[in-house]
């Protein structure tokens, strides 16, 4: 982040409220909450503001332990590159707040994280969340046992206390106070239309939007691994190029409404929709190992309704030999005629393979 503010990270293990906590603090439903572990596994940047002062929240997965019982060799995985996400943003913070859940007590994840954050050196608050009333702030006490200082009581869901811990934040953010005028221009600014190019990633769960995001940016900035559903909401990220600022937004695999069965689902299939009307152009993701699908079409249909530029991306290509390619060609001209104008482009977004074409092809399709 470029914008000079200081950045608190909330970080803990799944399911203590960590996203529920952030929505509080920038007081709207910004991260997608829902009582399941393991919904939030990118980090997500916000701005919030408390007397004054105005800093970057940065809401991240849940740190899991290696080896955590019941997960599958998969799932260990993911929450290894989830809890790498979370360590970065510790590594980026001016101030972590480490939330446990006051009803669980210490847990063995909870005692690793707080090792973690001891030999990171970066100052931390405890926040003991899920106090909703008076008879459970006794119980706070428990989590010194971290050696992480004296914990803070909340209650995220209901907002109790929350006013104690933002006083708390601002007391150990550092000097870089905004005047009034400062952070009103600033809120005027962010509210207007920064004149960015936007280009949305979009596609099915697993056809390689996340590793493409990631190619195109040039870091890990969003988790990728090869289990469907793995990014939960829209992540975006400004990148510098020959052409400008480019704004690169990665979305959740849209699958039909029919199948999303979950609310989690339902509310990234929303912001991924809503990342599309946004959008000046969107990269059309297919994975050509299993060729174009009638959810493809329906995608395509989508983004030819907003009018936005495309490009056509059929990743994966070198899994397929001449005669798969081939087949893919002709249902991309078939079940995707109505985008006759935009470019097609065979990639392999995990090698890197082709990746340069794809600024060159949406400045063409711009300009169709």
């Amino acid at each position: 982040m470029t914008d000079g503010l200081p950045i608190v990270a909330v970080v803990g293990r799944p399911n203590v409220g960590k996203s529920t906590l952030v929505n509080r603090f920038v007081g709207r439903r910004a991260a997608i909450v829902e009582e399941r572990p393991g919904v939030t596994r990118d980090r997500r940047e916000l701005t919030a503001e408390w007397t004054g002062r105005t800093f970057r929240i940065v809401d991240t997965g849940g740190w899991l332990a290696e080896g955590e019982a019941g997960l599958t060799g998969e799932q260990t995985v993911l929450a290894a590159k989830v809890s790498a996400q979370a360590a970065e943003a510790v590594r980026m913070a001016d101030l972590v707040l480490f939330v446990v859940d006051v009803t669980t007590g210490i847990t063995d994840e909870d005692a690793q994280v707080a090792q973690l954050l001891k030999r990171a050196k970066t100052p931390v608050i405890v926040v003991a969340n899920k106090v909703d009333d008076e008879r459970r702030e006794a119980d706070i006490w428990a989590f010194q046992r971290l050696g992480l200082g004296d914990p803070m009581p909340m209650s995220a869901i209901h907002g109790r206390l929350s006013g104690e811990l933002l006083d708390a934040l601002v007391a150990t953010l550092p000097d870089t106070m905004e005047t009034d005028e400062q952070f009103a221009a600033r809120a005027d600014e962010e509210a207007a239309d920064d004149g960015i190019f936007n280009i949305a990633i979009v596609g099915r769960p697993n056809v390689g939007k996340s590793t493409l995001f990631n190619r195109l940016v040039g870091e890990d900035r969003s988790v990728v691994h090869d289990m469907p559903g793995t990014t939960r909401d829209a992540i975006d990220t400004v990148v510098e190029t020959v052409d400008g600022p480019l704004r690169f937004v990665d979305t959740a695999g849209l699958r039909r409404k029919s199948r999303i069965d979950e609310p989690t689902e339902y509310y990234s299939l929303v912001r991924a929709l809503e990342a599309i009307d946004r959008a000046d152009a969107a990269l059309l993701v297919i994975d050509a190992s299993e060729g174009v699908t009638h959810q493809d079409q329906r995608l395509a249909e989508r983004i030819d309704a907003a009018g936005t530029a495309v490009v056509i991306i059929c990743n994966k290509w070198d899994l397929l030999d001449a005669e798969a390619r081939d087949k893919v060609r002709r249902d991309v001209a078939d079940m995707l005629g109505f985008l006759s104008y935009a470019p097609m482009i065979p990639i392999s977004a995990l090698s890197g393979r082709r990746v340069h074409q794809l600024l060159p092809a949406l400045r063409e399709s711009e300009s169709a």
